[in-house]
Protein backbone atom coordinates (compact mmCIF):
# COMPACT_ATOMS: atom_id res chain seq x y z
CA UNK A 1 0.00 0.00 0.00
CA UNK A 2 1.32 3.06 -1.06
CA UNK A 3 1.52 5.80 1.31
CA UNK A 4 0.14 9.46 0.40
CA UNK A 5 2.00 11.96 1.87
CA UNK A 6 0.59 15.35 1.77
CA UNK A 7 2.85 18.54 1.92
CA UNK A 8 1.78 21.92 3.15
CA UNK A 9 2.26 24.30 0.15
CA UNK A 10 3.20 27.42 1.56
CA UNK A 11 1.94 30.93 -0.68
CA UNK A 12 3.54 34.19 0.30
CA UNK A 13 0.93 37.30 0.26
CA UNK A 14 2.27 40.22 -1.97
CA UNK A 15 -1.46 41.92 -2.13
CA UNK A 16 -0.42 43.92 0.50
CA UNK A 17 2.99 44.94 -1.56
CA UNK A 18 1.08 45.63 -5.01
CA UNK A 19 -1.43 47.76 -3.29
CA UNK A 20 1.11 50.19 -2.02
CA UNK A 21 2.92 49.99 -4.97
CA UNK A 22 -0.50 51.15 -6.81
CA UNK A 23 -0.56 53.39 -4.22
CA UNK A 24 2.68 54.82 -5.01
CA UNK A 25 2.00 55.59 -8.63
CA UNK A 26 -1.11 56.88 -8.10
CA UNK A 27 0.20 59.59 -5.88
CA UNK A 28 3.00 60.42 -8.36
CA UNK A 29 0.19 60.72 -11.09
CA UNK A 30 -1.91 63.01 -9.14
CA UNK A 31 0.69 65.26 -7.97
CA UNK A 32 2.20 65.42 -11.87
CA UNK A 33 -1.32 66.39 -12.52
CA UNK A 34 -2.07 69.03 -9.90
CA UNK A 35 1.37 70.50 -10.25
CA UNK A 36 2.49 70.01 -13.81
CA UNK A 37 5.07 72.72 -14.60
CA UNK A 38 7.08 71.86 -11.13
CA UNK A 39 6.77 68.38 -11.63
CA UNK A 40 8.60 68.98 -14.82
CA UNK A 41 11.32 71.31 -13.37
CA UNK A 42 11.56 68.63 -10.47
CA UNK A 43 11.98 65.65 -13.32
CA UNK A 44 14.76 67.39 -14.61
CA UNK A 45 16.45 67.62 -11.61
CA UNK A 46 19.68 65.04 -12.90
CA UNK A 47 20.91 67.39 -15.24
CA UNK A 48 19.54 70.71 -14.36
CA UNK A 49 19.17 73.21 -11.18
CA UNK A 50 15.90 75.11 -12.48
CA UNK A 51 14.17 73.06 -9.48
CA UNK A 52 16.41 74.03 -7.02
CA UNK A 53 16.86 77.71 -8.37
CA UNK A 54 12.97 78.08 -8.43
CA UNK A 55 12.45 76.35 -4.96
CA UNK A 56 15.50 77.32 -2.80
CA UNK A 57 13.63 78.48 -0.16
CA UNK A 58 13.55 76.47 2.80
CA UNK A 59 9.71 76.73 3.08
CA UNK A 60 8.92 74.64 -0.02
CA UNK A 61 9.31 71.47 2.64
CA UNK A 62 5.88 71.78 3.85
CA UNK A 63 4.56 72.56 0.33
CA UNK A 64 2.02 69.49 -0.36
CA UNK A 65 4.01 69.12 -3.60
CA UNK A 66 7.22 67.87 -1.52
CA UNK A 67 5.31 65.77 1.28
CA UNK A 68 3.13 63.74 -1.13
CA UNK A 69 6.40 62.82 -2.87
CA UNK A 70 7.88 62.52 0.80
CA UNK A 71 5.56 59.90 1.54
CA UNK A 72 6.61 57.74 -1.96
CA UNK A 73 10.50 58.31 -0.93
CA UNK A 74 9.44 56.57 2.21
CA UNK A 75 7.34 53.31 0.48
CA UNK A 76 10.12 53.06 -2.02
CA UNK A 77 13.05 52.94 0.81
CA UNK A 78 11.30 51.00 2.79
CA UNK A 79 10.63 48.17 -0.02
CA UNK A 80 14.25 48.75 -0.79
CA UNK A 81 15.64 47.92 2.60
CA UNK A 82 13.43 45.06 3.11
CA UNK A 83 14.12 43.56 -0.34
CA UNK A 84 18.19 44.38 0.57
CA UNK A 85 17.04 42.62 3.76
CA UNK A 86 15.56 39.31 2.13
CA UNK A 87 18.51 39.30 -0.62
CA UNK A 88 21.19 38.81 2.49
CA UNK A 89 19.14 36.56 4.47
CA UNK A 90 18.05 38.48 6.67
CA UNK A 91 14.56 38.70 6.60
CA UNK A 92 11.31 37.97 4.19
CA UNK A 93 10.28 40.27 1.71
CA UNK A 94 6.75 39.36 1.93
CA UNK A 95 6.56 40.30 5.57
CA UNK A 96 4.24 43.13 6.23
CA UNK A 97 4.56 43.37 9.48
CA UNK A 98 8.43 43.56 8.83
CA UNK A 99 7.30 46.32 6.75
CA UNK A 100 5.57 48.47 8.83
CA UNK A 101 8.14 48.10 11.61
CA UNK A 102 10.61 49.46 8.60
CA UNK A 103 8.92 52.48 7.74
CA UNK A 104 7.70 53.23 11.50
CA UNK A 105 11.35 53.39 12.26
CA UNK A 106 12.25 55.52 9.67
CA UNK A 107 9.21 58.14 10.07
CA UNK A 108 10.65 58.42 13.51
CA UNK A 109 14.42 58.50 12.67
CA UNK A 110 13.51 61.41 9.86
CA UNK A 111 10.99 63.49 12.39
CA UNK A 112 13.45 63.22 15.79
CA UNK A 113 16.66 64.04 13.36
CA UNK A 114 14.13 66.93 11.53
CA UNK A 115 13.21 68.55 15.01
CA UNK A 116 17.03 67.90 16.42
CA UNK A 117 18.15 69.95 13.68
CA UNK A 118 16.08 72.56 14.37
CA UNK A 119 16.91 73.11 17.43
CA UNK A 120 20.61 72.45 16.71
CA UNK A 121 20.47 75.71 13.63
CA UNK A 122 18.71 77.88 15.91
CA UNK A 123 20.87 77.30 18.96
CA UNK A 124 24.24 77.59 16.41
CA UNK A 125 22.14 80.57 14.48
CA UNK A 126 22.29 78.92 10.89
CA UNK A 127 18.26 78.73 10.45
CA UNK A 128 18.72 79.66 7.33
CA UNK A 129 21.57 77.03 5.90
CA UNK A 130 19.72 74.23 7.52
CA UNK A 131 16.56 75.11 5.99
CA UNK A 132 18.05 74.99 2.60
CA UNK A 133 20.18 72.72 3.33
CA UNK A 134 17.37 70.07 4.23
CA UNK A 135 15.14 71.07 1.55
CA UNK A 136 17.75 70.06 -1.01
CA UNK A 137 18.36 66.85 0.64
CA UNK A 138 14.73 66.35 0.66
CA UNK A 139 14.48 66.86 -2.73
CA UNK A 140 17.24 64.82 -4.07
CA UNK A 141 16.48 61.89 -1.73
CA UNK A 142 12.86 61.60 -2.89
CA UNK A 143 14.13 61.73 -6.68
CA UNK A 144 16.50 58.94 -5.83
CA UNK A 145 13.61 57.07 -4.05
CA UNK A 146 11.22 57.55 -7.33
CA UNK A 147 14.28 56.39 -9.19
CA UNK A 148 13.87 52.97 -6.62
CA UNK A 149 10.36 52.27 -7.53
CA UNK A 150 10.06 50.68 -9.97
CA UNK A 151 13.07 49.14 -9.61
CA UNK A 152 11.76 47.87 -6.37
CA UNK A 153 8.65 46.36 -8.43
CA UNK A 154 11.00 44.36 -10.37
CA UNK A 155 13.21 43.16 -7.45
CA UNK A 156 9.95 42.30 -5.85
CA UNK A 157 8.22 39.92 -8.11
CA UNK A 158 11.35 38.55 -9.36
CA UNK A 159 13.55 36.35 -7.19
CA UNK A 160 16.43 35.16 -9.45
CA UNK A 161 18.19 37.92 -8.56
CA UNK A 162 22.02 37.74 -7.81
CA UNK A 163 23.30 39.18 -4.18
CA UNK A 164 25.65 41.57 -6.39
CA UNK A 165 23.37 42.89 -8.31
CA UNK A 166 21.53 44.27 -4.86
CA UNK A 167 25.41 45.01 -3.82
CA UNK A 168 25.71 47.40 -6.07
CA UNK A 169 22.33 48.80 -6.35
CA UNK A 170 23.23 49.64 -2.58
CA UNK A 171 26.19 51.26 -3.11
CA UNK A 172 24.80 53.45 -6.03
CA UNK A 173 22.36 54.26 -4.13
CA UNK A 174 25.09 55.33 -1.28
CA UNK A 175 27.15 57.31 -3.66
CA UNK A 176 23.81 59.05 -4.59
CA UNK A 177 23.45 60.03 -0.98
CA UNK A 178 27.16 61.49 -0.91
CA UNK A 179 26.73 63.80 -3.97
CA UNK A 180 23.29 65.00 -3.08
CA UNK A 181 25.00 66.52 0.14
CA UNK A 182 28.27 67.56 -1.69
CA UNK A 183 25.94 69.29 -4.57
CA UNK A 184 23.89 70.59 -1.61
CA UNK A 185 27.24 71.92 -0.06
CA UNK A 186 28.82 73.33 -3.68
CA UNK A 187 25.19 75.16 -3.84
CA UNK A 188 25.45 77.22 -0.45
CA UNK A 189 29.10 77.58 0.24
CA UNK A 190 29.08 81.37 0.24
CA UNK A 191 26.69 81.19 3.11
CA UNK A 192 28.34 78.18 4.61
CA UNK A 193 31.82 79.18 4.89
CA UNK A 194 30.77 82.35 6.63
CA UNK A 195 30.00 80.10 9.46
CA UNK A 196 32.22 77.01 9.05
CA UNK A 197 32.58 76.14 12.52
CA UNK A 198 29.01 75.94 13.44
CA UNK A 199 28.01 73.79 10.13
CA UNK A 200 30.73 71.49 10.68
CA UNK A 201 29.56 70.95 13.80
CA UNK A 202 25.74 70.33 13.00
CA UNK A 203 27.36 67.88 9.86
CA UNK A 204 29.13 65.27 12.64
CA UNK A 205 26.36 65.62 15.29
CA UNK A 206 23.48 65.42 12.71
CA UNK A 207 24.56 64.04 9.56
CA UNK A 208 27.77 61.95 10.10
CA UNK A 209 26.97 60.47 13.87
CA UNK A 210 23.41 58.97 13.38
CA UNK A 211 24.40 56.86 10.29
CA UNK A 212 27.46 55.81 11.90
CA UNK A 213 25.29 54.54 15.12
CA UNK A 214 22.84 52.93 12.68
CA UNK A 215 25.37 51.23 10.96
CA UNK A 216 27.57 49.94 14.18
CA UNK A 217 24.70 48.80 15.81
CA UNK A 218 23.49 47.12 12.85
CA UNK A 219 26.76 45.28 12.03
CA UNK A 220 27.56 43.97 15.76
CA UNK A 221 23.82 43.04 16.19
CA UNK A 222 24.17 40.55 13.43
CA UNK A 223 27.95 39.74 14.56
Amino acid sequence: MIDNLLHLRITENKDWATVLFVISFAIIAITKSAYENRFADFAKLIYSNKYLTLYKDGSHLNNSFTLTLFLVQLISFTFFIQISLFHFEYASKTDWILFIQIITFLIYFVLSKFLIEKIIANAFNIEEIVAQFNFQKVIFRTYIGLFLLPLNVILFYNDVVSRNFITIIIFIVLISFVLTYLISIKNHQNIIFGKLFYFILYLCTLEIGPYYFLYYWFTKGNA
